[in-house]
């Protein structure tokens, strides 16, 4: 017997499933790539200078981690089952890939640099702008009119506070919940790192190929 047509929706959660697959991997990547780039920098700033830059990076770093799981008590498990618009999903539609830009750009920070804290936010938003045109697309054929509505209504990244609504209980996944904290606590790795690379620096083992502000 022939095999079942499969049905659009279906094929959109296969073709999505091995995006995001493939996302996860480049995005490794790159952030590799990036942090190994970063090792050989240095920064232009004074000790004071360069510790308040550090400071201001791990206050970022927190509210990117807590932001995240913020967004995931609402979100979790139901991202493509049905339109969540309420909690941070009321003022902005992509909270999770927001808070973590801001957590990125406080990665940045633990270098010393404004220039890196800056790049990295603007890499890290440019490239979840870039998965949020194909999340969307997967989304309209899943969600239809409702998810349609929605976009018109919410800002994709840069959050409007004046929208927000929120609601008397939200039921979450465990499961999801914790993931999401382990990813996040994984963000505070670069404290320890990028101090470890400075004290590389200072004592000669790691050259400094050149320097930033």
């Amino acid at each position: 017997m022939a095999a079942a047509a499969r049905s659009p929706i279906e094929k959109s959660f296969d073709e999505m499933g091995r995006y995001q697959r493939h996302r996860r991997l480049l995005l490794a990547l790159l952030i590799g790539a990036f942090c190994i780039l970063l090792v050989f920098g240095g920064s232009l700033h004074d000790e004071l200078g360069h510790e308040r830059i550090e400071a201001h990076g791990i206050a970022l770093i927190l509210i990117g981690i807590g932001g995240r799981l913020w967004s995931i008590l609402y979100i979790g498990g139901r991202k493509s089952a049905e339109v969540v618009a309420t909690g941070p999903y009321s003022v902005m539609r992509n909270p999770l890939y927001f808070f973590s830009t801001i957590a990125a750009a406080g990665i940045g920070s633990q270098t010393g640099s404004v220039i890196v804290a800056v790049a990295s936010a603007a890499l890290c938003a440019a490239a979840f702008y870039i998965v949020t045109l194909r999340e969307e697309r997967h989304l309209i054929t899943v969600l239809g009119a409702p998810y349609k509505d929605y976009i018109t209504r919410v800002p994709r990244f840069f959050p409007n506070p004046r929208l927000f609504r929120d609601q008397a209980e939200v039921t979450f996944t465990p499961r999801i919940f914790n993931h999401t904290l382990i990813d996040g606590l994984a963000f505070l790795i670069s404290i320890p790192f990028f101090e470890l690379v400075e004290s590389g620096q200072e004592v000669g083992v790691i050259p400094v190929l050149f320097w930033l502000y």
